[in-house]
């Protein structure tokens, strides 16, 4: 295009004749001519491309190409992975044959409207979308993938966020728990993804198998749960635009928080933000006018629901129970025995007999170990030589006055039994008066569990109160001063 225009310049501006420029671009005084007598840029076509190598395969790739258009997009073969079968099947040819092959088969098909759609309006207090999104961030100084639960109230437009490191169910609960408290109300609808944290099974149509846990947590809210048609994300578009619209406004640049707490804390301060933006539709009026107007069509919460997930197992011979590649130490007493894990989003707990006997923070780290060293202290009883090199009790956090006693038992004999004592008062007394005698103990300097104890004791007991008993007892005749009265009790006899 450009040396087309350079060439009628030459000519009709500055008069240079056909020959030299022919001469100077190394083509023809004809070819000249034509450009001259032409207003229109040459274009190089050709009417069809040869493939001799595919004629033997194209009744396949025409197979593959109409099975395809019969898939949903996500699942349809591009170019590539066509020739890559055909390369299979023992097509030899390149691979611009295929593409040019495919461009043209598409360019032939009849134009359905399948990317049209419907506007769509949902009533006040109907209808909610939920979706997951995957984010980066700098959390605790490391860059890791968050996991994003997405929320948003299709009449106002209104939006909730909520980080989790995974996508568990009990993420699911809790996140639900968190949207429906910022929201201060119930939808009558929520629209999902076909994940198994949700629905176990898939049947024909909409008909689905929801996920038994999951069927708990709508019969709690008492709301109705719809999931959509596999790979049709239209039908929830609302919260598929805003995944893309939130990883824009919020995670671009990557952001950095100290832990998830900070991060969630964030995210429902941005929400609140965000809602002061024009309505996509009502332009005039906010997203936070909308959602005033429609919080109170939702349904009132009476009551979060208790979202675990609960698993059988065994506790091992070192007192811990499994759990995401983690374990939680259990109460000994408990060593061999079968108990229930339920999984929180940020606690474990164990039951056993309907008893909660441990709970501990849930770690989102792998092969740790999450010891409570209150759990060891029958073994400790019997084998009291534990408490020196014992993984539980190596960076016990204890009160100062009796971290001390601890350092001062531990460099005399017996020492490790003496301390074992001391635990036991706290286990039987509590923290309290055991920090009191021990810092009695460390003031005195003399520093042996009896000693301890005693003070222990002396501390719970109850001090016994003296009934005072009142008398109104007097003299009726006073005493007078008779000394012959002793010389009468010495029957009248004196010491010489």
């Amino acid at each position: 295009m450009e040396s087309f225009a350079k060439l009628r310049r030459r000519h009709l501006v500055h008069g240079e004749t056909i020959s030299s420029i022919a001469r100077d671009l190394n083509v023809s005084r004809n070819t000249v001519k034509k450009y001259l007598k032409s207003g229109e840029s040459p274009a190089y076509q050709r009417d069809s491309q040869p493939s001799p190598k595919l004629g033997a395969f194209e009744g396949q790739l025409k197979d593959w190409l109409a099975q395809d258009g019969q898939r949903p997009k996500a699942q349809r073969r591009s170019a590539k992975r066509l020739f890559d079968d055909l390369q299979r099947a023992g097509y030899v040819g390149a691979y611009d044959s295929i593409q040019r092959y495919v461009k043209r088969w598409k360019a032939a098909q009849p134009n359905v409207a399948s990317d049209a759609f419907v506007p769509l309006y949902f009533p006040a207090g109907e209808t909610c979308q939920f979706d997951w999104s995957h984010e980066q961030v700098e959390l605790g100084g490391v860059i890791q993938t968050i996991k994003l639960g997405h929320f948003r109230l299709c009449y106002s437009r209104q939006l909730f966020l909520v980080a989790y490191p995974r996508e568990t169910q009990e993420m699911v609960f809790d996140a639900h728990n968190r949207a429906f408290e910022f929201f201060g109300g119930v939808p009558e609808r929520m629209v999902y993804d076909n994940p198994k944290t949700i629905v176990q099974t898939i049947f024909t149509g909409k008909a689905r198998q929801f996920n038994r846990r999951f069927l708990a947590l709508a019969n709690h809210y008492l709301f109705e749960p719809v999931a959509c048609t596999p790979a049709s994300g239209w039908e929830k578009g609302q919260v598929e635009n805003q995944v893309g619209n939130v990883r824009e406004w919020l995670f671009c640049p990557r952001p950095r928080f100290a832990d998830f707490t900070e991060m969630n804390a964030w995210l429902a301060q941005r929400c609140r933000e965000l809602a002061h933006r024009p309505h996509p539709t009502e332009k005039e009026r906010s997203i936070a006018d909308l959602f005033a107007e429609e919080q109170p069509k939702l349904r009132q919460i009476t009551a979060p629901f208790d979202g675990y997930f609960e698993v059988a197992c065994r506790v091992s011979s070192t007192c811990l129970a499994a759990y995401d590649r983690n374990r939680y130490s259990v109460p000994a007493e408990y060593a061999g025995q079968r108990v229930s894990l339920r999984a929180w989003a940020d606690r474990i707990r164990v039951v056993a007999d309907e008893q909660v006997i441990a709970d501990h923070p849930r770690s989102f780290t792998r092969e740790r170990l999450v010891l409570d060293p209150w759990h060891y202290l029958p073994v400790l009883e019997r084998k009291p030589g534990a408490l020196r090199h014992g993984l539980p009790f190596r960076d016990w956090d204890l009160p100062m006055s009796i971290a001390a006693v601890r350092e001062r038992l531990m460099k005399t004999a017996q020492g490790d039994r003496a301390f074992v004592q001391v635990l036991q008062a706290i286990r039987d007394h509590g923290l309290d008066p055991v920090s009191v005698a021990c810092t009695l103990v460390l003031e005195q300097g003399t520093v042996s569990a009896p000693i301890i104890l005693n003070h222990v004791s002396r501390l719970v007991s109850p001090v016994r109160s003296v009934p005072r008993v009142a008398t109104t007892l007097g003299l009726n005749i006073l005493p007078a001063a008779n000394c012959q009265r002793y010389d009468s009790l010495l029957g009248g006899r004196h010491a010489h």
